[in-house]
């Protein structure tokens, strides 16, 4: 096991406030408008504090976060260290336009760069992942000359419009305007594979021949990218078989056409590696990042581009740019957060963590429930299918379920909070993505309350 973070004690419990959590609460209700929220539908928890793997409400109640909120705080909640370097940048020097040269810009794209793959060593900032898929795209469809984007159904890449229309899942339905030059595609899913493959190798090789067709019909002069979540994230965290990446990249070399990784979600420790096209061997044209780049303390995300892609625009202007690109704060608590996971052993306790406790954990609970079809994962990223039947593989909910329909996931998640868990829940899966600085008793913790919350997940199925 690598060494646990300095800052991994658990915090002292909280002390009850309710008076001042129903205060929040009527304040949010009154003002917030929530994302991806019917408004009068919700009933948002008041969070009192976090620390670490932990956060707490008003009430008392403190939750062990599984879902490291939006799988964004790689680091855990109020890390010191990233928290003092945010408070001196902000007494040094609080934003600054993005054309200038800035001390702590210039060394978050130097930490950045030193670890991605291969050459990707110029680092255009945003504010967040969907506006990293916008330029990536854009810069794809500039470089080549072309317009049409593919991606695969099953991924998710952002809310802004092109991001949105490259989402593979039901939040593109209402945004879709099908005339974004976006062609969705099946990628890799041996568990539900849609090429009745029955092994890895068997599935590489229909995935691999259904892009050609694809874009052999689509016609691949019209191709500006190809665009592919390393490990897809909300979709299903559904690691790719060996070969399907390198096979992209040898499919887009082909053609002429932009390699586009989405690490939004699986970069900076998440899955065991710093970029988890290390565990592929894997060189993209252009690469996105966000969240666990500073664990989302403050908005930032990015492209890392290619010498090829970058050298389009020695001589001419790229045509976008962003009033907060680089902002001051949000570069000095990237720098504080990649230095901290270095000197911390973060991304190896995270490759640990994943290998020796919630890997095998996760197996052992398979056998113990009737309700678990499959789990998979890497590092602290980790998704639990969830099934009426073993043997069908029916979902435990229909895909998209609400309401009524999602009953079943509905008294999962309940109880799972009801153990003191903060579960990611999303279709008919749970993911376990905890902080990739979770030690080794909060993911045991965890995971035994998992393990009791899925009895009410079992109640579900065909042998209930």
């Amino acid at each position: 096991m690598a060494a646990q973070p300095a800052h991994s004690a658990p915090p002292p419990g909280p002390t009850p406030d309710p008076a001042t959590g129903a205060a929040v609460k009527a304040a949010d209700r009154a003002h917030v408008f929530h994302s991806w929220s019917a408004q009068g539908l919700i009933d948002p928890l008041a969070v009192a504090g976090a620390e670490g793997s932990y956060f707490w409400d008003y009430d008392g109640n403190r939750y062990l976060d599984f879902s490291s909120q939006l799988v964004n705080t790689n680091i855990g909640h109020q890390h010191p260290k990233v928290v003092a370097a945010i408070q001196e940048q902000a007494a040094r020097l609080c934003t600054f336009a993005p054309g200038f040269a800035v001390d702590v810009r210039s060394e978050a794209a130097r930490l950045v760069a030193e670890r991605t793959p291969g050459d990707l060593d110029k680092i255009f900032f945003t504010n967040g992942g969907a506006e990293a898929v916008e330029h990536a795209v854009r810069m794809a469809r500039l470089h080549t000359g072309r317009t049409k984007v593919l991606s695969t159904y099953r991924s998710y890449h952002g809310a802004t419009a092109a991001a949105i229309n490259l989402t593979g899942d039901p939040r593109r339905w209402a945004s879709d305007t099908a005339s974004a030059g976006v062609v969705h595609f099946w990628g890799p899913f041996l568990y539900r594979s849609p090429f009745h493959a029955t092994d890895e190798r068997q599935e590489c090789e229909r995935a691999l021949a259904h892009l050609a067709e694809t874009i052999a019909f689509e016609g691949p002069q019209s191709i500006a990218a190809i665009i592919l979540e390393t490990v897809p994230g909300t979709a299903g965290i559904m690691v790719p078989p060996p070969g399907y990446l390198a096979g992209v990249r040898e499919i887009c070399d082909r053609y002429g056409i932009v390699f586009i990784l989405d690490e939004v979600m699986a970069g900076f420790g998440r899955t065991g590696h710093w970029f988890a096209a290390d565990h592929f061997g894997v060189t993209p044209d252009l690469l996105t990042f966000a969240k666990g780049v500073n664990s989302g303390y403050v908005p930032l995300g990015g492209v890392a581009i290619s010498a090829a892609i970058a050298a389009d625009f020695d001589q001419r202007p790229y045509p976008g740019g962003l009033t907060y690109s680089g902002h001051p704060l949000a570069c000095a608590s990237a720098v504080a957060t990649i230095n901290a996971m270095a000197e911390e052993g973060i991304v190896a306790n995270a490759a640990a963590i994943g290998e020796e406790i919630i890997g095998p954990g996760l197996r052992e609970i398979a056998e113990r429930h009737a309700c678990v079809g499959e789990v998979r994962g890497l590092g602290v990223f980790w998704a639990v299918e969830l099934v009426k039947d073993k043997a069908t593989r029916e979902p435990l909910v229909p895909y998209n379920a609400s309401g009524p329909a999602n009953q079943p996931m509905a008294d999962f998640a309940a109880a799972c909070k009801r153990g003191g868990l903060w579960p990611f829940v999303n279709m008919n899966r749970t993911h376990v993505v905890p902080p990739c600085t979770i030690t080794e008793a909060e993911a045991k913790e965890g995971l035994a309350i998992l393990d009791e919350a899925l009895s009410a997940a079992d109640a579900h199925t065909t042998t209930a």
